[in-house]
């Protein structure tokens, strides 16, 4: 095996939410759901004692557990969004983001949580639709 080599898993999280988009013509500027599919890819040149860059229930479960905490059946909003009163006056779930609830946006928070974690993260892809993924790394 060369130097350059490495090993490299992923794993799939599956959850729901809605968001629009702010200051786009398009009919996303409608407020909208999703069935997300975020794709978490982990490399080593190592493996671990178990032979594993990572064990798949660890990672599973690390991040599976925020994703839905963070992000399941929310709406997910810019904060300048003048909805946001009206829909916290009226006790819906929200996640307020600093920038617009697009895909790359989505894929950047949760590889930036990933490295919170220790885990190994190389790349964070976010399936918007089974047709349309953004992904986001960090060379």
């Amino acid at each position: 095996m060369g130097t350059n080599a490495e090993f490299s898993i992923k794993r799939q999280v599956f959850f729901c939410y809605g968001h629009r988009l702010r200051d786009y013509a398009g009919p996303c500027k409608n407020l909208h759901g999703h069935n997300a599919k975020v794709e978490i890819e982990l490399a080593s040149k190592q493996l671990d004692r178990k032979g594993m860059v990572a064990d798949f229930i660890d990672v599973g479960r690390i991040m599976k557990n925020w994703i839905d905490k963070t992000f399941d059946h929310k709406l997910l909003l810019r904060q300048d969004d003048p909805l946001i009163p009206i829909l916290k006056e009226q006790g819906e779930p929200l996640f307020i983001m600093e920038q617009n609830p697009t895909a790359e946006h989505i894929a950047q928070l949760i590889f930036e949580y990933a490295t919170t974690q220790g885990l190994p993260v190389v790349s964070v892809t976010f399936w918007e639709t089974e047709h349309a993924a953004a992904t986001y790394s960090n060379p």
